[in-house]
């Protein structure tokens, strides 16, 4: 039995389901609310971070980098040529740079600030931190995203997927975060037409369906949100 205790727009919460889409493992989604800091969820996770996946009744494994890498070892080899973190030493570099960028470096600048900003806020309490969104911390998220948009586009136009020549970890990692903020209504597809190719193609995969039904209570996804054919 595998469980994944996540928050629907938590962006690594995203990549992990991810993951198990492409591995053809249907968790049992248990929604925490990381700001609350619930006890027993802390003593899985001292960090009080999501996501926590628990497995076949091993220790809680914590944080999207741990998981990851507990997949690829206890799954990866399964799949074959279609690994998600490849064998060789060259592309596990090249597709740990990636999962560095979008998952530290994306969240940091973009993906953290919106969902922070435009989601927790609306639920946290006023001693938790709750309240009306900083604009400035949107504006600039909103500004941000651009570049990254525009290198998504750059490292397509010269590789089939993010990470090289078959999809991997770094295609799910920038997928789950643009996911999160197109829900939201802040993704600029026109920033770059490579770009949003690339995240038509994956969007359509069966792993991102239980995403696209996604909903939070008291908002709406963007009109593109579910649309495969925006």
């Amino acid at each position: 039995m595998t469980d994944l205790y996540h928050y629907p727009l938590c962006p690594h919460s995203r990549f992990v389901r991810l993951i198990l889409g492409e591995l053809g493992i249907e968790p049992a989604l248990i929604e925490e609310r990381p700001f609350d800091r619930r006890e027993d969820f802390l003593l899985m996770n001292p960090a009080g971070t999501t996501p926590v996946l628990t497995d076949d009744g091993l220790p809680p494994v914590p944080g999207w980098s741990p998981v990851a890498e507990y997949l690829d070892e206890t799954r990866g080899l399964a799949l074959g040529q279609h690994r998600l973190l490849p064998a060789d030493p060259a592309g596990r570099v090249e597709v740990r740079r990636l999962l560095d960028w979008f998952n530290a470096k994306f969240f940091a600048e973009v993906s953290s600030h919106l969902v922070t900003e435009k989601v927790y806020k609306r639920f946290m309490s006023y001693e938790q931190g709750g309240g009306a969104p900083d604009m400035d911390a949107v504006r600039v998220a909103r500004a941000n995203i651009r570049y990254h948009m525009r290198y998504i586009g750059y490292l397509i136009r010269s590789r089939n997927w993010l990470g090289g020549q078959t999809l991997t970890y770094a295609d799910l990692a920038a997928a789950a975060h643009l996911s999160s903020v197109d829900f939201l209504g802040d993704v600029p597809w026109t920033e770059d037409e490579t770009a949003k190719a690339w995240y038509a193609r994956i969007k359509s995969r069966p792993s991102f369906r239980a995403l696209l039904s996604d909903r939070v209570p008291g908002l709406t996804p963007s009109p593109s949100y579910a649309d495969l054919d925006f």
